[in-house]
């Protein structure tokens, strides 16, 4: 493939955080507790993450990650000033809603929290960076779990409508370009994490997760009117985990089997981007024991869908309708089928390019939609040298591939706004809770369990990556 195509002048490139993985400061300047501040590292991490342990709480037994993360809170002038030697257009980070209504459902926000995010977006218009906000980045007031029981209860959809309001107002002229709700589809897989859902003894999962969902979505229909009736240069997209799922063989099991797994994969952004709930929605929910209560006005309130489609890509999966007699790959939350034709990260996440563009037209194909791609990135180990040097040619040659990728996808005719690495910076890993799973340009000095100096260190994949921005991709070479 020839890679001589060149991107629109306008193109997007940029690099991401998240709030609940890099601000740490988790309960100052009056910030509630989160979610996520109740996933620990170590054994009990997928049992909380996965919605199985009832009642989580802060165990003084236990290291909590999020609690200091990498100190962008306190960092973030040193590091929006790291990412615009870097040469980012557009910075993607999100906002811990629990640092605004630290229990979530109060009437007044937190004016600590506000003046932080102002001072957070200022700094990057300082150095002609856009900054693209996520409302709801795997980030849920515990106040709101404890009192409603998350997401299962339409009443947090007016917290959340309160919440995107108070955004939309105070950092008008600050941001235009916004997410509702991250990686939305990952809900079915990590529910805790994904949405605050912890589950009682004996409850039906499925019926609590969709109907969850039913009420995210109405939220998310929600905050994009109010989008747009604040400004018209407010530009509020959905997001989904992406990659897609191959048929483990030519077998029409597997073939069906790897349909039935888009359809349920896209089952959210069919609704923000469509308007409506799928053709296939009935027998999905018939087949999962799922009894939706669907109230007056529901349906005409998600007929307001999301300008763009945006997704995370790191991987394809490969499914098959006799995985019990399979190989499993166990990387990734998302369980699938080990591919044989694909190598794997230190983490078994397989590295499939092609699979990037694969899923941009199928994508583009299905929506029609402008489609952005807010998370590609290589979690790796990282080795200092004694001088100091990181030389992660590993993450180069990933981030290289992809974005070769990505370019041939919109030569196919895709329509991309743009491209942002995961992460700008070390933090901590949502899968796993680790810091040695990094993934950032800058490399940050903290250790599994909590201990470094929080240095930062410019990574050799940093000035790539500056020569891959400045040349609008077309100089891709190390």
């Amino acid at each position: 493939m020839i890679h001589d195509f060149k991107l629109p002048e306008n193109f997007l490139w940029g690099a991401a955080i998240s709030a609940n993985q890099a601000e740490g400061a988790f309960q100052e300047d009056g910030r509630g507790i989160s979610n996520i501040d109740l996933i620990p590292h170590g054994q009990q991490r997928m049992a909380v993450k996965l919605g199985n342990i009832t009642h989580p709480k802060i165990l003084s037994s236990e290291y909590y990650p999020s609690h200091d993360g990498i100190d962008f809170y306190h960092r973030y002038k040193e590091d929006i000033a790291l990412m615009a030697e870097l040469g980012l257009k557009v910075f993607r980070t999100s906002i811990s809603w629990s640092r605004l209504f630290p229990n979530g459902d109060e009437r007044e926000a937190n004016p600590k929290g506000i003046a932080f995010y102002q001072n957070v977006f200022t700094e990057c218009k300082k150095y002609g960076i856009e900054p693209l906000v996520t409302l709801c980045h795997f980030d849920i007031p515990m106040g709101l779990i404890i009192k409603y029981g998350s997401w299962r209860n339409r009443k947090v959809i007016d917290c959340f409508v309160r919440y995107a309001d108070t955004c939309f107002r105070e950092f008008s002229g600050l941001v235009k370009y916004w997410l509702t709700f991250n990686e939305i589809n990952i809900v079915l897989h990590s529910p805790f994490s994904g949405a605050g859902i912890a589950f009682e003894e004996g409850e039906n999962k499925n019926q609590t997760i969709y109907q969850a969902a039913h009420h995210m979505l109405l939220a998310s229909a929600m905050a994009v009117k109010l989008a747009h009736r604040y400004s018209a240069d407010n530009q509020i997209g959905c997001m989904l985990a992406g990659g897609s799922f191959y048929p483990y063989s030519c077998n029409p099991l597997d073939v069906w089997e790897s349909v039935k797994k888009e359809q349920e994969n896209l089952f959210f952004i069919d609704v923000q981007a469509r308007g409506h709930y799928p053709s296939y929605a009935k027998k999905l929910f018939a087949e999962k024991g799922v009894h939706l209560i669907i109230e007056d006005g529901d349906l005409d309130t998600l007929k307001t869908t999301v300008d763009f489609i945006s997704f995370s890509y790191y991987a394809s999966r490969c499914v098959s309708s006799d995985i019990n007699n399979k190989v499993i790959n166990d990387g990734n939350v998302v369980r699938s089928v080990e591919n044989p034709y694909l190598q794997a990260s230190d983490w078994g996440w397989v590295i499939d390019p092609l699979g990037l563009r694969i899923t941009m037209n199928q994508l583009y194909d299905r929506y029609q939609k402008p489609l952005f791609l807010v998370e590609n990135g290589l979690g790796a180990k990282d080795v200092v040298e004694e001088n100091g040097d990181i030389f992660d040619s590993y993450r180069i040659d990933y981030l290289k591939r992809h974005i070769e990728a990505m370019k041939d996808a919109v030569e196919d005719g895709v329509e991309l706004m743009g491209y942002i690495a995961w992460s700008c910076l070390d933090l901590v890993s949502a899968s796993t809770g680790e810091m040695s799973k990094r993934y950032g340009f800058i490399y940050v000095d903290k250790e599994d369990n909590g201990s470094g100096t929080f240095s930062r260190k410019k990574k050799k994949s940093f000035y790539w990556y500056q020569k891959v921005i400045r040349s609008n991709g077309t100089v891709l070479d190390i």
